[in-house]
């Protein structure tokens, strides 16, 4: 990057840095960022990381202190905008403690097909609507072994930025697409060769430590939302309940920790 290319920002409500304004207002971001197709992605490591997976940057805001974090990124011609902690607090609503944001164009999500079509292993949310939650089944998934993602249509926006800060970044190494209609939808999923198991505390559950080879060999982990957990008819719709067998009794685990857990347990066999 050419630190000469710089431009100052002073003014909290410079028309440039618009796509940062009231980064905190979930409902304003929903509205306004997948409509314009873009999102933001907070922290060096996790704009790098969007940079590696191909996302075109729209701008870059940084705080002014920071300009030399952003040394030796691909900036593709994007504007570079510095402005004062102050500045920046003020325009995004908090205080930007990693000192770089970037805006990002989207790209156009993959169809389900597309997701299935060579994976060995993927996971099924319904409902997923926390995004820290969301943020970390994606870590996850990237790191144990996952090959993609399928979302009810109700689930949040894995683009989001606190979904991709929790992620640290790892959203965009993970293929996703949503999942429509549901959960009538699955049948494309178990048409593909999958077996879709359903994650639950069910005390029908089958443990998932004895899940027989032919059901794991090629899975689709479903999973509810913190709290309610699956819907009846996401259950039904499934092959088999899977359960992660709990002590001390404790009924379930977090959705995310359970995911994590659950992926480790269905690629253990895996080589590494």
């Amino acid at each position: 990057m050419d630190a000469g290319g710089v431009e100052e920002i002073t003014d909290p409500d410079d028309p440039r840095i618009g796509d940062y304004r009231a980064l905190t207002d979930v409902e304003l971001r929903t509205r306004w960022e997948p409509p314009h197709g873009l999102f933001i992605a907070e922290g060096e490591l996790v704009l790098r990381r969007a940079l590696r997976a191909g996302y075109r940057p729209r701008s870059f805001l940084v705080d002014r202190k920071r300009v030399d974090q952003l040394a030796g990124v691909a900036t593709g011609g994007a504007p570079v905008y510095a402005a004062s902690p102050a500045v920046l607090e003020r325009a995004t609503g908090f205080h930007v403690h990693r000192g770089v944001l970037a805006s990002f164009h989207r790209r156009e999500l993959p169809t389900p097909t597309e997701v299935l079509a060579g994976a060995r292993r993927v996971a099924v949310l319904e409902d997923v609507n926390n995004h820290t939650n969301l943020g970390a089944i994606f870590r996850g998934a990237a790191a144990l072994g996952v090959d993609g993602v399928l979302l009810s249509p109700s689930c949040a926006d894995p683009l989001y930025r606190r979904s991709v800060r929790v992620s640290m970044g790892e959203v965009f190494a993970v293929p996703y697409a949503r999942l429509e209609p549901w959960p009538g939808g699955l049948e494309l999923v178990r048409a593909a060769g999958f077996t879709v198991l359903a994650l639950t505390p069910a005390a029908d559950a089958l443990p998932i430590q004895r899940l027989p080879p032919a059901q794991r060999a090629r899975a689709a982990l479903l999973l509810g939302a913190e709290g309610p957990g699956l819907s009846r008819s996401a259950l039904t719709a499934a092959d088999a309940r899977v359960a992660i067998p709990m002590r001390r009794g404790v009924d379930s685990l977090n959705v995310a920790a359970a995911a994590a857990v659950a992926f480790w347990e269905l690629g253990r066999d895996d080589p590494v």
